[in-house]
């Protein structure tokens, strides 16, 4: 799991200004609640006073306010308010972690890091959002019980749809493809391809309709940053679907995915309920795979496993975690695991390179030289 990236913490409809919401990431819990110009925010979620959790105190007068003692936060995570201190001003170390905060798409997206603005990866972009010719589903949220690596190469993966996927028609690679590496593209913070695959020609079986599956079809994915996927599947030039996944890694365990389904056909409103059942019933045979693997979580090296030319997107990924790991952004799961219960971490904030004087622990992070020490990718 990463620091230094733009992570999905709520849909919007569930961001208020009457009442705080608590959520999971990364192990560590966040709360976030709307100020009265509807802006929302994203905290950690601990007063620093004695430790309460914000996430189950209520929001007043522009703040968010601890359960215990009555502490108020406001949406830059510097204390208010302090009823014991009657109208003295709260000292400057009466404060928590506050992440920037982009709202988009239905959904509230953080920043979850300490960049500058300038250094950050762009905030979750839906390149056909309220463009001629596409219509969005509804967004769906749904929790997988695997750790999000594992579900992002599934994403990446083209190989599995044969196997896994009858519901689609069981598409298979073609077969000039099985010969040769996947042809993977870099894009900016990631990675992309796209190839051809062979239907079985039936009837739609997902839909239980009589549509008859084309017989060939453009499909592909690629990744933003860690948690980022995007899935084309390109029936012909008119006929496509762009589907949006941002992963919420919870624990590691457990992984919340908002999903943003786009369509370039049947653009009527009545078509959306039988789109989102059909993407349902894909969705849920990917999950029946990802909660039975072992390991849970991606093994630190591809000796632990044996990849083949299909794989390429899924070693590509791995690349780019790896430059992510030399970076320093990788949180040290082994050591937040032992240290949790006695320590309260935080991800540390922008504001953290403003000022000092901080009451929570940085959350503590994978040496880069520990990381090159512990390679991803195996080497030639």
């Amino acid at each position: 799991m990463y620091i230094n990236f733009w992570y999905p913490i709520a849909a919007s409809d569930e961001v208020r200004d009457d009442k705080p919401l608590r959520v999971e990431l990364m192990g560590l819990r966040y709360v976030t609640f709307r100020t009265d110009d509807g802006q929302a925010h994203v905290l950690r979620d601990v007063c620093v006073h004695r430790g309460g959790s914000l996430g189950k105190g209520w929001v007043r007068e522009g703040g968010v306010v601890c359960p215990y003692h009555g502490w108020r936060f406001g949406g830059d995570g510097k204390c208010q308010h302090i009823p014991t201190l009657s109208d003295s001003k709260p000292p400057a170390r009466a404060k928590v972690d506050s992440y920037p905060v982009s709202e988009r798409y239905g959904i509230v997206f953080a920043f979850l890091g300490d960049l500058s603005e300038g250094d950050r990866p762009p905030p979750p972009h839906i390149a056909e959002w309220d463009q001629d010719g596409w219509r969005a589903n509804k967004l769906t949220v749904f929790e997988v019980g695997a750790y999000f690596e594992r579900s992002m190469e599934n994403g990446l993966d083209p190989s599995h749809n044969e196997f896994v996927h009858p519901a689609q028609g069981s598409p298979n690679m073609n077969q000039n493809l099985r010969r040769k590496p996947l042809d993977v593209q870099d894009v900016p913070w990631g990675s992309r391809f796209l190839v051809r695959f062979e239907n079985e020609a039936t009837p739609d079986r997902a839909l239980g309709a009589e549509e008859t599956l084309v017989p060939e079809v453009e499909a592909g994915s690629g990744h933003i940053g860690p948690n980022h996927m995007i899935t084309w599947i390109n029936f012909s030039k008119d006929n496509r679907f762009s589907q949006y996944f941002f992963e919420a890694p919870i624990n590691e365990e457990r992984t919340k995915i908002f999903f943003v389904n786009m369509r370039a056909f049947m653009l009527e409103p009545e078509h959306d309920e039988r789109i989102a059942k059909v993407n349902l019933i894909i969705a849920q045979e990917d999950i029946d795979i990802l909660e039975e693997l072992d390991p849970v979580r991606t093994p630190d090296s591809t000796t632990k496993e044996v990849l083949v030319p299909s794989d390429g997107a899924v070693l590509r990924y791995r690349e780019w975690l790896k430059k992510w790991d030399e970076k320093g952004w990788r949180i040290d799961l082994q050591t937040l695991r032992e240290k949790k219960g006695d320590i309260a971490f935080a991800i540390p904030c922008p504001g953290r390179r403003e000022s000092g004087n901080w009451v929570l622990d940085e959350v503590p992070l994978v040496e880069p030289a520990e990381a090159i020490a512990k390679p991803r990718v195996a080497q030639a």
